[in-house]
């Protein structure tokens, strides 16, 4: 059982978060099947300069997770934490955090202050294939059938495209079963990225942010997430495409001093 504190978000549901460092106040948002314990080395790094906020997103962890799920809830959560942080906080997320993170920015206007986004998974163009168009319906027939390893297979196969002959390794990885138990998340994530994923042009009435925001890409990162971050600068005002060299999609996990460093040097000047 989980000894995280918690707040109560606007509609009742109690979210678990964890707070460290000293400094300005930073959130940091998960990725999709994991709970705050997946970013804990990006959090570590950050305290160093930040007054750093991670949290079980709901339907993860010691959160609630009432039902139907909607995604403005998520953001609901966003607000109550930042309120908790003393009112403005930047945010940082990684991956497909970056949907909710940029989502939740353009909704809480000067509440934010900056955000660090590292390799937004966004697909604008041919160059990838698109999102399956029946992905989210399809991960919550899966889950309601009980088939949540199905789910996440499904997940690695046609989101992230992993040649199917590496599954069954990766079965064996203990990190599989978490993924498991959060399988309806993919469900929740792919809600938020809709329209993010779909080898067309980001939409251009979604999000009005004035904060700062970098794009970091992995300089041995992949064509479509350059191109991504791109087409995030071309939207909004104040995006600034940054290089993580040397690093590729997993640093946000797996190289955590690198990010943070970045993201310091750029919220923080």
């Amino acid at each position: 059982m989980s000894n995280l504190p918690t707040i109560t978000s606007a509609d009742g549901t109690a979210i678990a978060y964890r707070k460290t460092g000293t400094g300005p106040a930073i959130l940091v948002i998960s990725n999709v099947a994991e709970d705050h314990t997946g970013v804990a080395g990006v959090v570590e790094a950050l305290s160093a300069h930040f007054t750093v906020i991670s949290f079980d997103r709901r339907g993860r962890g010691a959160s609630g997770d009432p039902q139907p799920y909607d995604p403005a809830r998520e953001i609901d959560d966003i607000a109550a934490l930042i309120d908790l942080a003393g009112g403005t906080a930047a945010l940082a997320s990684g991956s497909g955090g970056c949907g909710l993170t940029l989502d939740a920015a353009s909704a809480l206007g000067d509440k934010v202050t900056g955000l660090y986004l590292y390799e937004p998974p966004f697909i604008v163009d041919g160059s990838r294939p698109a999102a399956p168009a029946d992905y989210v319906e399809h991960q919550e027939a899966l889950v309601a059938a009980g088939k949540r390893s199905e789910a996440v297979e499904y997940f690695m196969t046609e989101m992230i495209r992993v040649p199917g002959e590496y599954i069954p390794m990766m079965k064996q990885d203990p990190s599989w079963d978490l993924m498991a138990e959060y399988a309806h998340t993919y469900a929740y994530d792919g809600r938020i990225m809709r329209g993010l994923q779909d080898g067309e042009p980001l939409p251009t009435d979604r999000w009005k942010i004035d904060a700062p925001i970098a794009v970091a890409v992995g300089g041995n990162g992949e064509a479509f997430i350059r191109d991504g971050a791109h087409a995030l600068a071309a939207i909004l005002p104040n995006v600034t495409v940054l290089t993580l060299d040397g690093h590729d999609h997993s640093a946000f996990w797996m190289a955590p001093e690198p990010v943070a460093e970045q993201a310091r040097a750029f919220l923080l000047g």
